[in-house]
């Protein structure tokens, strides 16, 4: 066996277990090998219980069950597990909910190693809830540091750790390093083998750490060569340079003047675009980052302009319906005032619908058209096509960006993104793309004033929500999205436990829906445009309510445990309030004493500025953080390059040397194409999904 054998060769992974892998884009041995644990549990910090009452952080205790289980079934779907277990300094109750079948294993006198985090029940006894456990009889010897992994549909955490161990144990000799001995000396890595080895049986923290610095530079680089081939295929096409363009009539069309921000950005796109003489030109590749509410949108409508005005299409392409409705709701107008049709196409439109607008692009009768994926399908022609626009450009796999831009034998690219990035990481991260920041805000935006409270302010909380949607405003609160832990229970649950709870017993005159991940597409579209519409009150929601949607009377932002967020992901979410004339606030929940957490807490009440925000989270996290944007399951599953450990790098150093490591590599041989690099190209394949004549 080896990386490319099915999983299906493993003992006890039938067709469904199989079908559950491939879900989670697990086809091959290889597949699972490289499935890295998402974190890992040190469990040799075995503590008395006397001494960790009060610890935030979960701990391992040697405990003796002292009284044999009861299980009682407290309501609908929901029973308890509890006995007592004790050392030689204290006892207290280990609780399980929902898991009956826990009642044959516990029995007096049995000792375990429990791995977690006391807490007092309301009763005021000290209890032990829901813990990891393993059986600790004499001369057991179990693992200090336990990796622990996503859990794939119709797996626990044990049955998939297994899965990935069987895997390693049967791929590991096959394994090819596509890194010299040289090159692993110079950068200081471990062999691609000593790094899987490590990074999924660790003895130790340090292990951990060597073999993720692997994994991470190894992605890093990969994603770099990727890129830099596709966009080098890019720049060696040419089109016929626009004439000079007066932009105007454009300008004065707004309501608003623009930024000197904003201005930059495009002169940035006519300077690409427009030449005084008639000339063939690389076709514009251009990255836009700007800010929550900077105004990206009207200067990419700018580049729209430049490029209708000069006879030819335009296409933009959102990841959402609802953002492509309120796109097409705010351009098509401005571009009517020139004379210019702007058209909508979008996965809910009837069949009638889009086949009119298929026939309305061939007959030259559309100029603008914006949509979601729904552009890529083989129907829609666009035979004028010169520009494309993709927005939140880290929703989109390169391969989908280039599915758009193939619709024109060539075309220039914009790629928009909201997520504020400091000037040296966007220099590194995009190298290959020219940049234009918008790193002002306009004048009239308000500010979202930003309070941090505990959660004894409940009660307060709750009349403040109540006096603003009594005052017609609404109302996000967002829960975290945590993953599934051993028993399948989620916390993604929180969310949808906490609206109920809203709405059956705080407000049940409001109106309250939950949004979470595992919900599909189009139901979570109908529920933002529920609440977009003003058909609800209050959103509860884990963190996919999606970047750049308008809702102007939304006011305020609840984030419950706030503390496990990172700096740029709360300034996000407060951006999605104060976007309308409304006076606009942002709560932080958190009860955390941690003197990091607090400290990155109160760098987002007391910041607003994206871009320092953004380099307070460079330097306190690293620049995984940046790249976990890059790493949702929709940018996983769009054929682009699925980002798996490049959001635990924290090494900034680390980050450039790899950027670094493939600009040299391209330097000697830009399309890879010498038989030393044959490995190299066909990675870079294989990672990003390329169709085989693409890097030709």
């Amino acid at each position: 066996m080896d990386e490319k054998t099915p999983v299906t060769a493993l003992k006890g992974v039938g067709e469904k277990r199989a079908a559950a892998l491939a879900k989670s884009g697990l086809l091959t041995l290889g597949d699972l090998c490289a499935f890295y644990p998402r974190s890992y549990e040190n469990r040799q910090n075995v503590m008395s219980l006397a001494r960790a009452v009060g610890l935030e952080n979960a701990v391992s205790f040697i405990l003796t069950v002292g009284t044999a289980p009861t299980l009682a079934r407290i309501r609908k779907n929901m029973s308890i597990l509890k006995f007592r277990a004790f050392d030689e300094t204290g006892t207290i109750d280990v609780v399980f909910f929902n898991a009956p079948f826990l009642k044959t294993v516990f029995a007096p006198g049995m000792q375990f190693r429990f791995y977690g985090k006391l807490t007092i029940s309301k009763t005021k006894r000290v209890q032990l809830v829901s813990p990891k456990f393993e059986e600790y009889a004499d001369g057991a010897i179990l693992p200090d540091i336990v990796p622990i992994y996503r859990v794939p549909d119709g797996f626990s955490q044990k049955s998939i750790a297994l899965t990935v161990k069987t895997a390693l144990s049967l791929a590991l000799p096959s394994v090819t390093d596509p890194f010299s001995e040289e090159f692993l000396k110079r950068y200081g890595l471990p062999s691609k083998k000593e790094a899987l080895r490590k990074i999924h049986a660790p003895k130790d923290m340090e292990e951990v750490e060597k073999a993720l610095r692997r994994t991470v530079f190894e992605e890093l680089y990969f994603f770099a060569l990727g890129l830099s081939l596709f966009r080098s295929n890019e720049r060696a096409m040419t089109l016929d340079a626009f004439p000079a363009t007066d932009l105007a009539p454009f300008l004065q069309a707004l309501p608003f003047t623009l930024t000197n921000a904003q201005m930059r950005a495009v002169s940035d796109f006519s300077r690409d675009m427009c030449r005084e003489r008639n000339e063939r030109i690389a076709p514009m590749t251009r990255i836009l980052v700007g800010d929550v509410g900077s105004g990206k949108t009207v200067v990419a409508a700018a580049a729209v302009y430049l490029t209708l005005k000069n006879g030819r299409q335009a296409a933009m392409m959102v990841p959402t319906e609802i953002l492509a409705r309120q796109h097409y709701e705010e351009l098509a107008p401005l571009f009517e005032k020139f004379g210019f049709k702007t058209a909508l196409l979008i996965g809910s439109m009837t069949k009638r619908q889009k086949e009119s607008v298929y026939r309305a692009l061939e007959a030259n009768d559309i100029d603008f058209l914006i949509g979601t994926h729904a552009l890529l399908n083989e129907n829609v022609r666009i035979p004028r096509l010169s520009l494309t626009i993709t927005d939140e450009q880290h929703r989109f796999g390169v391969m989908q960006r280039a599915a758009l831009k193939q619709k024109s034998e060539t075309s220039h690219l914009l790629v928009m993104s909201a997520t504020p990035i400091p000037r040296t990481l966007a220099l590194t991260m995009y190298g290959d793309l020219d940049l234009s920041l918008i790193d002002e805000m306009p004048p009239n935006r308000q500010r979202v004033d930003t309070f941090t409270v505990d959660t004894t302010y409940r009660e307060r909380l709750y009349a403040f929500i109540r006096r603003l949607t009594d005052d017609g405003g609404q109302v996000y609160i967002v829960c975290p999205c945590i993953e599934e832990d051993e028993e399948g229970e989620s916390e993604l649950l929180s969310a949808v436990a906490y609206a109920k709870e809203l709405e059956e017993q705080v407000f049940p005159d409001l109106r309250i829906a939950f949004l979470h991940g595992k919900m599909k597409s189009d139901e979570r579209e109908k529920i933002m445009r529920a609440f977009s519409c003003h058909e609800l009150d209050i959103l509860v929601s884990t963190t996919v309510i999606e970047v750049g949607v308008n809702v102007p009377n939304a006011c305020l932002m609840i984030i419950e445990n706030a503390e496990r967020f990172g700096l740029s992901q709360l300034h996000q979410l407060r951006g999605r309030v104060g976007r309308g004339s409304r006076k606009s606030y942002c709560v932080l929940v958190s009860d955390t004493q941690g003197e990091s957490a607090r400290a990155r807490l109160e760098t987002i009440r007391t910041t607003y500025d994206g871009y320092k925000i953004a380099e307070a989270d460079l330097e306190q996290r690293g620049p995984g953080d940046f790249f976990a944007s890059m790493s949702d399951g929709e940018f996983r599953q769009s054929g682009g390059f699925a980002l798996k450990s490049a959001h635990l790098c924290n090494d900034r150093t680390l980050m450039e040397n790899a950027f670094a490591a493939a600009r040299e590599t391209l330097a000697a041989d830009r399309t890879l194409s010498s038989p030393e690099h044959k490995t190299l190209l066909e990675e870079v394949k294989c990672l990003f999904d390329f169709r085989r004549d693409t890097l030709s």
